[in-house]
């Protein structure tokens, strides 16, 4: 009962705060890190049934990249992720240490692609292939640029 009485007064205090806006679930990115960890959990892609096991917390996360742009790659067409200038420092940090590991990106809780980090990461944009139809690729870019800008422009104010 007392348990019930807190929630119910933490739902009511919840309703009373001002938020960032909301983008739609499947408008938010987050890049998982590749881990061996006790506390990993799996992530299988869509299309190759690649299970990945990462880390619970995500490295980057949708406050992170200022912009989304669509590149061709000799292997295909890409999302190319263009971070902050914060996000841009930790991105080459986790790329020296963790070369050899895979980044999940997870868009409204389901994976989508996974880049392997190869080298060191030092100019901010992350390029992943996503297991999805190309044709599919511009809306996605406009919608996760839709979003950064909102949640950007909310962060400034």
């Amino acid at each position: 009962m007392k348990a019930f009485a807190l929630c119910l007064i933490g739902l009511t205090l919840a309703g009373c705060q001002t938020t960032a806006p909301k983008a739609a679930s499947s408008e938010r990115a987050r890049f998982y890190l590749e881990s061996g960890d006790a506390l990993a959990e799996a992530l299988t892609l869509p299309q190759s049934g690649t299970q990945i096991w990462v880390m619970p917390k995500p490295v980057f996360t949708e406050y992170d990249f200022l912009h989304v742009e669509i590149a061709q790659a000799a292997q295909g067409q890409c999302l190319e992720f263009q971070l902050t200038p914060a996000a841009a420092h930790d991105l080459y940090r986790l790329s020296l240490a963790q070369q050899g590991a895979r980044l999940v990106l997870v868009l409204g809780g389901v994976p989508f692609g996974a880049r392997r980090i190869g080298r060191p990461i030092d100019d901010g944009t992350l390029f992943v292939f996503l297991e999805v139809p190309d044709a599919s690729l511009p809306a996605l870019a406009a919608n996760l640029n839709e979003t950064s800008a909102a949640l950007q422009s909310a962060v400034t104010k």
